[in-house]
């Protein structure tokens, strides 16, 4: 499996070290997010999934533990709308250049504002898609944060 992406391109054209982490792909996995956590031995803590939504008709992306859920009210907050939603998956994979199961806030095809929860900061690394189904990347959430130009945010239900 080819571990250049245009996620780990971003990751090295900003500077920031990263890990790339394989592991088997399941797209069967009831959730695939924990899946992945236990397929590489992390905990569920310090694996995030990319999710992208539509605050108030604009995209944006969050980063968030696998475990846990986004509260709508919440993201919207934190972009500075009044409502957001899931953007349909078509609409996230052409937006972003990656298929869903993929998606990264690294190197996406049109970049959106995004945000990480906050509780990435307690972790002294975290686990994000390198921008292919399979390939994670680790990194600390300062480096996540800039290389995605993110910002951190209350988003959990």
């Amino acid at each position: 499996m080819s571990k250049s992406t245009p996620a780990t391109a971003a990751l090295d054209e900003a500077g920031v070290a990263y890990t790339v982490v394989p592991y088997e792909y399941d797209s069967s996995a009831d959730q695939v997010g924990n899946h992945a956590a236990q397929a590489i031995g992390e905990p569920p803590e310090r694996v995030f999934k990319t999710l992208m939504v539509e605050v108030d008709g604009r995209g944006a992306c969050v980063v968030v533990p696998v475990a846990r859920s986004i509260s709508m009210k919440k993201v919207a907050a934190a972009f500075g709308g009044k409502s957001a939603q899931m953007m349909k998956p078509p609409n996230a994979e052409r937006a972003t250049g990656f298929k869903v199961g993929g998606i990264s806030p690294f190197g996406q095809k049109k970049q959106v504002p995004t945000a990480i929860a906050q509780e990435a900061q307690a972790e002294p690394y975290m686990v994000i898609n390198g921008g292919k189904r399979g390939l994670l990347v680790r990194l600390s959430p300062a480096d996540a944060m800039q290389a995605s130009g993110a910002f951190p945010a209350d988003l959990l239900s």
